[in-house]
């Protein structure tokens, strides 16, 4: 089932102000971009933050659930309210991914 446009809406309005946050939709679902680093995914309208060590951590009692078939596990989020706690986890999980793979040119 494909996130609804709203439900991503409701997850950017209380995210946003991590500030440099964007999301692409992808196959009917959404990636969620914190300074160009995929942070988290938005799939079957839930919201989920890569599995970190910090993100185990801060988050100890979310569950883990893999957001489409056959993905890793992440973390789900359903407090979406904590602004403070959603900026803390997107900042710290960014710091501990690594840095993206350098795309290959295209000849």
């Amino acid at each position: 089932m494909a996130s609804s446009v709203e439900f991503m809406d409701y997850v950017f309005e209380n995210i946003k102000g991590v500030g440099d946050i964007t999301y692409k939709k992808m196959f009917g679902e959404y990636s969620v971009y914190y300074k160009g680093k995929v942070v988290g995914l938005v799939c079957d309208n839930q919201f989920v933050i890569k599995k970190t060590n910090i993100g185990k951590t801060l988050l100890p009692n979310n569950e883990e659930i893999p957001p489409y078939e056959g993905a890793k596990p992440c973390i789900l989020i359903e407090n979406l309210e904590d602004k403070a706690l959603l900026k803390e986890v997107i900042q710290k999980t960014y710091d501990e991914l690594p840095e993206p793979k350098p795309k290959k040119k295209k000849l």
